[in-house]
């Protein structure tokens, strides 16, 4: 990738349809960004608007309730687990390159955190998609939602709120089930799937940490509380997509508070 804008360069990983292009241009524009080649220009005009990130024709996009429940035990079950962790990887590319794209005018540790994000993101989906070869499936085979992406476009107005919400809430819903499908997996035998996923879960701790670190950020720009706005936030976005019971150690590892935490299981007992 030639030297150019990080704002241009996010754009053109968000447009881009088919996974493979979506991967390699993401490590394109990951390792040009080490390497300072591209800029984060201080005058760059507001970012244009985003309807959908690019997308393949499949897999197709249903309700969240639509999709079958698949047990562990059957191959079938195993690979329909597979490609739903390998969709929200690919999701979470799109949503690190949105961060970069969207919000302006930040340190450049803010997108320096995100590229990297970006970057891991495209890693666990090669990893995935691999698993979902060794199983006879693609991705694209089975069906899939789109609620990361929603809770993207909810949060586009307000750069606080997306990392209160999409790292800290919705990708570290990954923190808390994962160390259980890590051993369902390894009791039924399957170690290729559970030892990906050991890897996503550490890396997925220090995603969740950038959430954490850059939402006090920006308490602290506005002038409020981390705490109580966290609070908020999850009454007013998050009570339909919040589930424990949570991974309080790994939870505490990616920077929440003990009262953050507090909050979240308050949240969800009144459910």
């Amino acid at each position: 990738m030639s030297a150019g804008s990080l704002f241009a360069a996010a754009r053109t990983c968000l447009d881009a349809a088919s996974p493979d292009d979506k991967i390699a241009l993401t490590h394109a524009a990951a390792a040009a960004f080490t390497r300072g080649e591209l800029a984060i220009e201080a005058d760059a005009p507001p970012p244009a608007p985003i309807r959908m990130p690019g997308r393949p024709p499949r897999p197709r996009l249903v309700h969240p309730r639509d999709l079958p429940r698949r047990g562990l035990g059957s191959d079938d079950g195993r690979a329909a687990f597979v490609h739903a962790i390998a969709h929200i990887e690919l999701n979470a590319i799109d949503l690190a390159w949105d961060a970069v794209y969207r919000f302006r005018g930040l340190p450049d540790a803010f997108y320096a955190d995100w590229v990297g994000v970006a970057d891991d993101e495209a890693r666990h989906f090669t990893m995935l998609r691999g698993r979902l070869h060794a199983l006879g499936v693609d991705y694209g085979d089975f069906d899939a939602h789109n609620g990361l992406w929603e809770m993207c476009e909810k949060t586009a107005h307000d750069g606080l709120a997306r990392m209160a919400l999409v790292p800290r809430v919705l990708e570290a819903r990954g923190l808390d089930v994962t160390p259980g499908m890590i051993a369902k997996l390894t009791a039924r035998g399957d170690r290729a799937t559970a030892d990906i996923l050991r890897v996503i879960l550490d890396e997925e701790i220090a995603h969740v940490a950038a959430g954490s670190r850059w939402f006090r950020w920006y308490c602290e720009r506005d002038g409020v509380e981390p705490e109580p706005t966290f609070r908020t936030l999850l009454a007013e976005y998050a009570r339909a997509v919040l589930h424990g019971p949570f991974n309080l150690d790994a939870r505490q590892a990616a920077g929440f508070s003990d009262e953050e935490l507090a909050a979240l299981q308050a949240v969800t007992s009144r459910d």
